[in-house]
Formats: structure tokens, sequence, C-alpha cells
């Protein structure tokens, strides 16, 4: 019972997460982030990005930075782990 209530927790707490992305990607999409992934390998230290989509279990980035862009897609549940910070929430 106790390992529902967790997982009942996680999910609220995802889909959260999915929403305020969702309505920050709609209002602003200029945003800061930390990210430390393994798998794969991507490290950002305070950097800018611009959300340029959002799914269902992902949302897209570009790194604002001169040169060419580079894509990123991103899972929401690494926001629940902390494995990527959002900055400017």
């Amino acid at each position: 019972m106790i390992e529902s209530v967790g997982m009942m927790n996680d999910i609220y707490e995802l889909q959260q997460i999915r929403q305020h992305i969702s309505e920050r990607y709609r209002s602003d999409p200029n945003i800061r982030i930390n990210v430390s992934l393994r798998q794969p390998r991507l490290h950002f230290n305070n950097v800018p990005v611009k959300i340029t989509g959002v799914c269902r279990h992902i949302f897209q980035v570009e790194e604002v930075s001169p040169g060419p862009p580079k894509r990123h897609a991103l899972q929401y549940t690494d926001v629940l782990t902390h494995d990527i910070e959002l900055l400017d929430f």
C-alpha cells in the first residue's frame, strides 16, 4: 500500500512538471538549465536554451548559443530525478 502511494505521488509530480514546462513553452520558452546525464552523455551548467517542443514523455530544447543550433530531447522524468534542473522556474 505504501509503495502505491509513493508511485501516485511521483505520477502527480511528473504531471505537474509536464504541465509547468508546457505552460512555459507557450508563454516564454527561453530558460536556463543544468543537465547531468550519463546516457546520452550531456552536461550543461547554467546554459540558456529555448523550449522548442513538448510531447507526452519528452520535451525538446535548442541551445541558444553562437554557431549551428544544437537540439536535445529531454525526459520529464530526468527533471523529477534532478538530473535536469530548470533554473528559471
